[in-house]
C-alpha cells in the first residue's frame, strides 16, 4: 500500500504497520501565529490534520490511537482559547 503525502509517496510494509501509536499534539498556535493568523486557525488545522491522519491509520489496520491534546499547562493559555479547545467538535 502506497500513502501519498502531498508530493512524496510512503510504500509501507503492511507486515510491519505498529497496533498502536501516540500523537502529541503541539505547536498549533506556533503554525498560526507564523502564518499571522489567530491561535484558534491552529487549532483547527491541527484538529483537520488529526482527522486525516485518524483515517489513514484505520485504513492500514492500526488499532489504538493516544492523543495528547491538553497537559495541565494548557489551563494557563488565555481563558477564551481554553474556552475554543474545550467547545471544539
Amino acid at each position: 500500500m502506497i500513502f501519498k503525502k502531498k508530493t512524496k509517496s510512503y510504500d509501507l510494509d503492511m507486515n510491519n504497520i505498529p497496533q498502536h501509536i501516540a500523537f502529541i499534539m503541539d505547536g498549533n498556535g506556533r503554525w498560526a501565529k507564523k502564518r499571522k493568523m489567530p491561535r484558534t486557525f491552529g487549532h483547527q488545522k491541527g484538529l483537520k490534520t488529526l482527522i486525516e491522519v485518524t483515517q489513514a491509520c484505520n485504513e492500514v489496520g492500526i488499532k489504538e490511537l493516544t492523543v495528547f491534546a491538553f497537559s495541565t499547562e494548557n489551563w494557563n493559555r488565555p481563558a477564551d482559547e481554553i474556552d475554543y479547545l474545550m467547545s471544539a467538535p
